[in-house]
């Protein structure tokens, strides 16, 4: 999802230095409405990626730009605000033991649901939903591709536009199989040589939608798994557990949440249970287990 650990740009031209207030408001606007804890220390770092904005609206100062972004009613003003203070870092397969248990586990379990629905929280530009699908689908075969639902959604309008086109540049490939490429990817031609595009009934098992995780999961039912991954680092103690509360709430009774490896919930204010690291499971039974022990159900 997001990484606000980068090396920021130098600020250039005639925009009036980032004042300490300036960033106070910015820094309690990015927390209240997106849950991003822009600590102090980031202070460079908000001034270049927020200067590029300021210089394409004209304006002259911070305080200006931060005005424009409050007084616009349509709320585009904001998104262009977060999507220019983050950036979207992921790749296929990445952290990949979680797609390998997606395979060998949860496919036993949900597998033969019609529909099989996930939801990816936090999706950025596409390459993790578009490897949850196609990890199913080789366990499961092409023709489950009709009954798989997934969810993908982001904050970000420019990395949901990047994942619904589903085309990428050949280096992003890096550690994926080479057998699976031409099996889920068209090749690129002419001047999109060393691109390729997810396969049509890849991307139609795909939902993206733009959805902030700090507002009401309005209209997503319980499903049973959640993969939100590599985001909630960017979160405080606060905000990170009413994001768990209310995301165990979108889960169903023995439903798993997929977190990402650098965030452990050990401590944290919620009620699911540690199942492996970066994995978690909300209490009880749901409808997959009809006629099956709780043991069963126990991942080794």
């Amino acid at each position: 999802m997001t990484d606000l650990n980068e090396s920021p740009l130098t600020q250039a031209g005639h925009i009036r230095p980032l004042t300490r207030r300036e960033f106070e408001q910015i820094r309690q606007l990015a927390h209240e409405r997106f849950g991003l804890d822009l600590r102090h220390g980031k202070e460079e770092l908000v001034a270049a990626r927020l200067g590029k904005k300021i210089r394409e609206w004209g304006f002259r100062t911070f305080q200006q730009y931060y005005d424009h972004v409050l007084g616009d009613s349509t709320g585009e003003a904001l998104t262009a605000m977060i999507d220019a203070l983050t950036t979207n870092h992921t790749m296929f397969l990445r952290e990949s033991t979680h797609f390998d248990f997606l395979r060998q586990t949860l496919v036993a379990e949900f597998g033969a649901r019609s529909p099989f629905t996930i939801w990816c929280a936090a999706c950025a530009t596409g390459e993790e939903p578009y490897s949850i699908a196609i990890s199913l689908l080789e366990q499961l075969g092409m023709e489950a591709a009709p009954r798989i639902r997934i969810l993908a959604s982001d904050i970000s309008t420019k990395a949901l536009e990047t994942a619904r086109n589903g085309i990428y540049a050949a280096d992003r490939f890096e550690g994926f199989p080479k057998a699976w490429i031409p099996k889920y990817f068209l090749r690129g031609e002419h001047r999109w040589e060393g691109w390729r595009r997810v396969r049509p009934e890849v991307r139609k098992m795909i939902d993206f939608r733009r959805i902030n995780l700090m507002e009401p999961f309005a209209g997503i039912p319980p499903v049973p798994v959640i993969f939100c991954r590599n985001v909630m680092i960017y979160f405080d103690r606060a905000t990170q557990d009413d994001l768990l509360r209310r995301l165990a709430d979108r889960l169903e009774p023995g439903g798993y949440l997929l977190v990402g490896h650098s965030e452990s919930l050990l401590g944290g204010r919620h009620s699911l249970e540690y199942v492996r690291p970066a994995v978690y499971k909300r209490p009880g039974a749901g409808n997959h287990l009809k006629g099956r022990t709780r043991d069963r159900l126990c991942v080794q």
